[in-house]
């Protein structure tokens, strides 16, 4: 059994426009130890996918499908049920820590709390470890670092205070939603280390979100490309990004900045925006940007394709998308 198997997942908001559906007939499965990568551009519903596995979507959202944890189910779970796993079995490192991190407290007390909550230390070994935690992350002068208010650590400090916190309670999977966001890229890279060597060491599963196609290359064991609240090509990272079978995915990697590429030569780029989740079509969601749809693209989402090895796409022209463009 899966430690985690997501199946049919939904996630609809009210709005006063009407009901955006954020995530669509998501499915995927994470097995223990292994890496998830979920990629798309920004209002895919990549960190809506994220909140709702925690159960901390907004108030004027509802979670349709199952969240099967070790079996159970946290879509049906109560809050007392919730706040016994958050933090605990499943943590989750936010895009931006600054907003994340409470600026009224020190980061040692942010970090003890789970610790006191649900190992039970005291307060004197729940600071101990805190301070073990922070110098494990590598932060310098850990032992003084652990009094500083979050105002006072740079921004790879404070993720890095992040990460310690989501790590404190030796989760079975860890959640990383754009966890290098805003930082430099020397900064990135040694947090995308650092995360990848405590999941190695740890042996926990992770999901990380990004738009970052080299970070999930190098990052991740599986990979979910998703569009319009929807997966539209999934399986093993190496086949996915080696088979790129779904237009989107085509898109994503034709836009990213090359190496050697002369001055003045403009970047790809896929015409159009990512569709109003209020307003999104009847059929599949990229067909507006897509040079490949035809009429039928446009009258009802496309069930996914096996295209074998667990490597799945949901497109109407697949054999269109993989002969070379005129």
């Amino acid at each position: 059994m899966a430690l985690l198997e997501v199946r049919d997942l939904s996630v609809e908001i009210a709005t006063s426009r009407g009901t955006g559906f954020a995530v669509r007939g998501l499915n995927f499965a994470l097995e223990r130890g292994q890496t998830l990568g979920i990629v798309g551009e920004s209002g895919c519903g990549k960190s809506m996918t994220a909140l709702a596995l925690m159960r901390l979507v907004p108030e004027n959202a509802r979670i349709g499908g199952a969240i099967l944890f070790d079996g159970e189910d946290l879509a049906q779970a109560d809050e007392a049920r919730l706040c016994q796993i958050r933090g605990n079995r499943i943590a989750m490192i936010f895009q931006e820590p600054m907003t994340s991190l409470n600026p009224v407290h020190t980061i040692g007390r942010q970090i003890a709390e789970p610790l006191m909550m649900h190992r039970g230390l005291d307060a004197a070994s729940a600071r101990a470890e805190a301070i073990r935690l922070l110098d494990r992350v590598g932060i310098p002068e850990a032992r003084r670092r652990v009094d500083s208010w979050p105002h006072q650590l740079s921004g790879g400090q404070r993720q890095r205070a992040m990460i310690a916190m989501a790590l404190s309670c030796g989760p079975d999977i860890l959640l990383a939603d754009e966890p290098t966001t805003a930082l430099d890229v020397t900064i990135q890279r040694q947090i995308l280390t650092l995360i990848g060597d405590l999941v190695r060491d740890s042996g926990m599963s992770l999901i990380l979100i990004s738009h970052d196609l080299g970070v999930i290359a190098e990052t991740v064991d599986s990979t979910v490309v998703m569009y319009g609240g929807m997966a539209v090509e999934s399986g093993p990272t190496a086949r996915v990004f080696a088979g790129l079978a779904h237009p989107y995915t085509q898109g994503l990697f034709a836009a990213r900045p090359q190496l050697g590429q002369g001055a003045g030569k403009r970047l790809a780029t896929i015409a159009g925006v990512v569709p109003d989740l209020v307003d999104l079509p009847a059929g599949c969601a990229f067909a507006g940007r897509c040079r490949l749809a035809v009429q039928a693209c446009r009258v009802a989402p496309p069930a996914p394709q096996d295209l074998g090895l667990g490597h799945s796409a949901a497109c109407l022209r697949l054999d269109a998308a993989r002969e070379p463009a005129a």
